[in-house]
């Protein structure tokens, strides 16, 4: 009976210890949470993209999408995931390798463009931007607003940085969309692997992460981590057609550090 006593005692201390470390990472989230989210905004396109096939273009379509962008400094340079914007760039750089000699790369082809940007900031202004920088290969774009804002913007410190660990927490803060008023959302990512090679970066735990492409990801402390981008690799051409290539692409977390070295090159907003 006293086996079985301090059986039961301990898987009590037990729950007792984890619900008092869940109450504390929930705590800790939320005061990131709170001091950041102004920081995050929805970034509204209108997107025209053209899809062609062997020589011959299809019909123009436009649509009208809403991203998470990250605003980095207080004039409103903003940060979002290339893809989000221009997904066609994305598909089209994958569908070069498929064919091996060149041939279906050349009779697929597909164009995007940005025909009309704006910033819709947490008082629901509306702010009309444009695209003044885009990395491709780190799934980069920086915006920036047409005319200086009435009032400086909430932004993050690209310097205020940190470096991840291998199975580190970190709080995101996304944006969610029109159909749930574009509300400001968290969640707790764990870091699954840390990736050196060809460059550093992060890929969260699972198949999809809870947080959207442009989200910033910081640490419990408050520290930027980095931004939610997507990375793709192209086919090696061994066939599966669309469908093999999903195995080419996933969500990784860009370190802030990167960001901020690119974020560097975008030109300087007006003055007036």
């Amino acid at each position: 009976m006293k086996r079985k006593h301090l059986a039961v005692v301990f898987a009590l201390w037990l729950i007792v210890l984890r619900s008092a470390a869940a109450d504390e990472l929930a705590t800790r989230a939320r005061e990131v949470f709170k001091k950041y989210q102004p920081a995050v905004v929805t970034v509204q396109l209108v997107v025209k993209s053209r899809i062609g096939f062997g020589g011959f273009g299809g019909d123009a379509r436009e649509s009208k999408q809403e991203v998470t962008g990250t605003v980095i400094d207080s004039a409103g340079l903003t940060v979002v995931s290339l893809s989000s914007t221009d997904p066609t760039s994305l598909l089209q750089g994958m569908m070069s390798g498929m064919g091996g000699d060149g041939e279906d790369s050349a009779k697929f082809k597909m164009d995007s463009e940005v025909s009309d940007v704006k910033l819709l900031s947490n008082d629901g202004s509306e702010l009309p931007a444009e695209i003044v920088l885009r990395d491709r290969d780190l799934d980069l774009a920086f915006l920036r607003p047409k005319t200086k804002p009435a009032a400086p913007l909430a932004a993050l410190d690209l310097g205020q940085s940190a470096k991840v660990e291998l199975l580190d927490q970190l709080v995101a803060i996304n944006r969610l969309g029109k159909v749930a008023s574009r509300t400001h959302a968290a969640s707790i990512e764990r870091i699954s692997a840390v990736v050196q090679r060809p460059r550093l970066f992060y890929v969260p735990e699972g198949d999809k992460s809870a947080a959207g492409l442009g989200c910033p990801a910081f640490t419990l402390d408050g520290k930027l981590a980095g931004i939610f981008v997507m990375r793709a690799t192209k086919s090696g051409g061994g066939g599966g057609g669309l469908f093999g290539m999903q195995g080419g692409m996933t969500a990784i977390l860009l370190p802030a550090e990167d960001v901020k070295k690119v974020a560097a090159q975008a030109p300087a907003g007006k003055e007036e």
